[in-house]
């Protein structure tokens, strides 16, 4: 893959201070797994014949059907309490839901978007993974077919939104579809077809290229002219402006270019990675958790703890695959540490009423006054997978 110019890694100014704070202990941790489980139980009897919202209001996420692109996050958690605890009602809930993502499919419910990854990922990848259900695994390779549709190979990008014949759509690619793309690699394996790869490399290239700043900050996202292929030009959708720094695409970023390495063995994809997570760290407040845009750093501007977790896990990944000599490894790995403690210890919403949020202090979509201070699914997810990551050897979904 053709390196970017980019500058050296922006220095960790903060290594010291994420290495000397206290790390949870192994138990501390499992007490808090118990008690996201705990949540996941008070909201069973509302979200096994439907799904959470994409965020909360007051805490409370209202039930929806299997309509939105944050659908799969819900599925994920269950398959990750499966996972920690055996307990067949996870697996019996999960598998329910797997089924409704069949029937989505088939009649095309809102599926013209990059985002199956996040859909089918961790619903039917994640069952044929884990309970090896054929049916889930025919699922997630029909969608991978869908995904890949929305490839423009002149461009070389999976276009992210809208009808692929939508002018206003046309050649955009956004930061979020690097966890999108695992779907692809996956395709890939189970099918000995190498197209699905081929179009994910592709996709990763120009996102290195183009998504990513020279000072390792991130554009939300990035338009490709789709019939000569040239650059057009980065722009934001959910971030405070087109020159600002999105916390959550800066942390989707610091995940997927890590994940992207798991698939594609490039050196160059961590040290980007890297890059991300120095500009990410030194913009935190004092507790490491993001405001929603990194151009914030503390009050009165609201936290995204969402985008806290999708960086915790984007760091442990980071923080794996890095070779032992890399000067900021061990700061990523306590970097993440941190982070879920203190989530864990000042952002979990107290149990309440079924449909209760995990995570309180998310931020969905500031600019449209969307989710703002609540619950978003997504880092509920996350959250959770971030502690899963930190007390096992665990394979992803992705």
């Amino acid at each position: 893959m053709p390196t970017p110019d980019f500058r050296a890694r922006e220095p960790l100014l903060r290594r010291r201070e994420v290495c000397l704070r206290p790390a949870p202990s192994r138990e501390r941790l499992q007490a808090v797994i118990a008690e996201v489980l705990a949540r996941i139980d008070d909201n069973l009897a509302v979200f096994t014949h439907a799904f959470p919202a994409p965020s909360s209001v007051g805490g409370v996420y209202p039930a929806i059907g299997n309509v939105e692109w944050t659908n799969g996050f819900w599925t994920g958690m269950l398959w990750l309490a499966y996972e920690v605890s055996g307990e067949p009602r996870y697996r019996e809930a999960a598998d329910r839901q797997v089924r409704s993502f069949r029937l989505r499919l088939d009649g095309r419910v809102n599926i013209d978007h990059h985002d199956l990854g996040f859909l089918y990922s961790l619903s039917c990848v994640a069952a044929w993974k884990l309970t090896g259900d054929a049916d889930a695994r025919d699922t997630a390779r029909e969608a991978a077919d869908v995904l890949l549709r929305r490839y423009l190979p002149t461009a070389g990008i999976i276009q992210a939104w809208g009808d692929l014949s939508d002018p206003g759509q046309a050649g955009r690619m956004i930061i979020d579809c690097n966890l999108n793309l695992p779907l692809l690699y996956w395709a890939s394996r189970i099918t000995g077809d190498r197209k699905y790869a081929s179009a994910a490399d592709t996709h990763i290239e120009q996102a290195v290229r183009y998504i990513v700043r020279a000072d390792g900050s991130t554009f939300h996202t990035y338009f490709m002219d789709p019939k000569s292929g040239a650059p057009v030009g980065g722009k934001t959708h959910q971030g405070y402006d087109d020159s600002s720094c999105w916390a959550r695409g800066q942390a989707w970023g610091i995940a997927g270019f890590a994940l992207a390495h798991r698939n594609k063995a490039d050196p160059a994809l961590l040290q980007l990675a890297a890059q991300l997570a120095n500009y990410f760290l030194n913009r935190l407040p004092e507790d490491l958790i993001c405001c929603w845009d990194l151009v914030f750093t503390g009050p009165p501007h609201p936290r995204d703890s969402s985008a806290a977790a999708i960086a915790a896990c984007g760091l442990l990944e980071l923080a794996g695959a890095l070779p032992p000599s890399d000067p900021d490894r061990t700061a990523y790995q306590a970097a993440a540490l941190a982070i879920v403690d203190t989530l864990g210890a000042h952002y979990l919403l107290p149990r309440a009423e079924p449909g209760t949020g995990v995570l309180a202090h998310g931020v969905y979509h500031m600019p449209n006054r969307i989710g703002v201070d609540e619950a978003c699914i997504w880092g509920d997810y996350f959250f959770l997978e971030a502690l899963v990551r930190l007390t096992r050897d665990w394979e992803p979904y992705w």
